[in-house]
């Protein structure tokens, strides 16, 4: 039995001007509405993964589900909110209007999220025990296909991976790039 986990590819949102917290929480929704990008090659390890397993899952965004289509075109997809990306809190007090870059902002917010700040949002243990119960439904769904793949988010597969590990499958991590990547688990014997 195997389970990948390959991240999305490479969103069609390329806006990098300095927002103010409130205008990152608009580019947030921006990027979750936008796709990806079509890449004229992709790494082989990812495709391999893709081409020989039994079912393919995503979760319901759309950079999930159009990743998956450029990866294998022809096969049913199962989309699944429950794999869905870990969100960023908001910033209630709008930091004096400070403006940064969105990936600056994606970092500051993910670091409070990190230190236990959820405003506005799932918290870490929250979806710590939704990557639990995401890592079961891959498990089942392995058990009854042999090899699955997922292809969902950065910070939610490494939560599914942390879940998996615990419960004794041992990953593989290829990375050929930011975007695409991917983590094969096999259960240990």
């Amino acid at each position: 039995m195997e389970i990948s986990l390959i991240r999305h590819g490479k969103s069609q949102l390329t806006e990098n001007e300095k927002v103010t917290s409130l205008e990152f929480k608009k580019w947030v929704e921006k990027y979750d509405y936008l796709g990806v990008y079509e890449e004229s090659a992709y790494p082989s390890a990812t495709l391999e993964k893709v081409a020989t397993a039994n079912i393919v899952i995503t979760s319901d965004l759309k950079r999930a589900v159009e990743s998956a289509r450029l990866l294998k075109p022809v096969t049913k997809i199962i989309s699944d909110p429950l794999f869905r990306e870990t969100e960023l809190p908001s910033n209630s007090s709008q930091l004096f209007n400070v403006k940064l870059k969105p990936s600056i902002w994606a970092i500051v917010l993910r670091i409070l999220w990190f230190s236990g700040y959820s405003y506005e949002c799932e918290s870490l243990n929250k979806a710590k025990s939704r990557a639990n119960k995401a890592s079961q439904q891959l498990i089942d769904y392995a058990n009854e296909y042999k090899s699955v793949v997922l292809v969902g988010h950065g910070f939610f597969n490494m939560l599914i991976a942390k879940e998996l590990q615990k419960k004794g499958w041992k990953g593989i991590r290829k990375r050929d790039a930011k975007h695409w990547n991917c983590m094969t688990f096999s259960l240990l014997n």
